[in-house]
């Protein structure tokens, strides 16, 4: 085979695996690391009580948390601390959050079960297909999305959870009323957030400048954003309300 040769069946190769990836944009990329035993023995012990298992059934929030109160959603938590502070500084609301990072899954556990959190659920699932089979429609007061994946490079662009389609579906997801709350610390990708949502029309910004919002006060400041800001690297917030 020549150089040419190869060179043409390895750039198809990589053509076919893009089109593979692109028939279905997911909430991540999939990253298993080692569990500590802490993480481990949360899992354990607590998945029982605070974890959900995927199944392609809506969920009963009233049953899932033995009370009726606003259910706040939040996708990719990373390892749980700022998701854990949030229910332990908000009683009154339920919080479920979806983690496909078994580590962070487990930390976020040992948190809550230390916190000694009643009003905490988690999932280890692609949020999308969560998203799609498990939640009902207007049963959301708040929806969150921390620091997704940037996918900084123009050609990966495609592969961004922010997508039109998606907030269509979080938008039946949201009672009316209810609140998408995102953060980024990528300049373009909160561009191309306040892009996506100024173009629904079934939402408003909350923002009084009609941009980017400042940093609620019940969004913790992660060690990671804080260092940041010392280095002067920004971050943006963006606060969209469900009006119809």
């Amino acid at each position: 085979m020549t150089d040419q040769n190869k060179s043409a069946e390895t750039n198809n190769a990589e053509d076919l695996g893009e089109q593979k990836h692109m028939r279905k944009i997911r909430s991540f990329v999939k990253r298993e690391g080692r569990m500590t035993n802490r993480q481990s023995t949360a899992i354990d012990n607590l998945w029982p009580t605070m974890g959900v298992d995927y199944q392609e059934e809506m969920l009963d929030f009233t049953a899932l948390f033995g009370r009726e109160a606003p259910v706040v959603l939040e996708i990719g938590f990373g390892m749980g601390k700022s998701l854990v502070e949030m229910a332990k500084n908000a009683p009154e609301k339920n919080f479920l959050g979806i983690e496909v990072h078994g580590p962070g899954v487990g930390a976020c556990l040992a948190d809550a079960g230390e916190a000694e959190l009643t009003n905490l659920r988690v999932m280890n699932h692609d949020a999308v297909e969560v998203l799609e089979y498990m939640i009902p429609e207007k049963s959301l007061a708040t929806f969150q999305l921390y620091f997704p994946d940037p996918w900084h490079k123009a050609r990966h662009h495609k592969r961004r959870i922010v997508q039109p389609a998606f907030i269509e579906n979080m938008r039946h997801k949201l009672a009316i009323g209810g609140v998408i709350h995102m953060a980024t610390d990528w300049e373009n990708y909160a561009e191309h957030m306040l892009d996506v949502l100024q173009a629904a029309t079934n939402f408003k910004n909350t923002s009084p400048s009609g941009n980017y919002a400042e940093r609620p006060a019940w969004r913790p400041l992660t060690k990671f954003e804080n260092r940041g800001n010392n280095l002067g690297h920004g971050v943006w917030d963006l606060l969209f309300e469900r009006i119809s």
